[in-house]
């Protein structure tokens, strides 16, 4: 059928095709800045506390006294 016999606006279908595209929304920067500086804290706040915490070296209180 060819499309002059078409009982539809041309017009109209154009437009609601128009309506139909989605449009596209500019990239938003902020959740990947924030995820970012998130980890960054959270790995020099583990570092920190990685350098400050005592040493895992234990040994029994009778050991440094001489007893047995």
């Amino acid at each position: 059928m060819p499309p002059a016999d078409s009982a539809l606006d041309a017009d109209e279908i154009a437009r609601a095709r128009g309506l139909l595209v989605r449009r596209k929304r500019p990239q938003r920067m902020w959740p990947v800045l924030a995820a970012a500086a998130f980890l960054a804290v959270s790995a020099l706040a583990f570092a920190t506390a990685m350098i400050l915490a005592p040493p895992l070296v234990s040994e029994h209180v009778a050991h440094q006294r001489g007893a047995n």
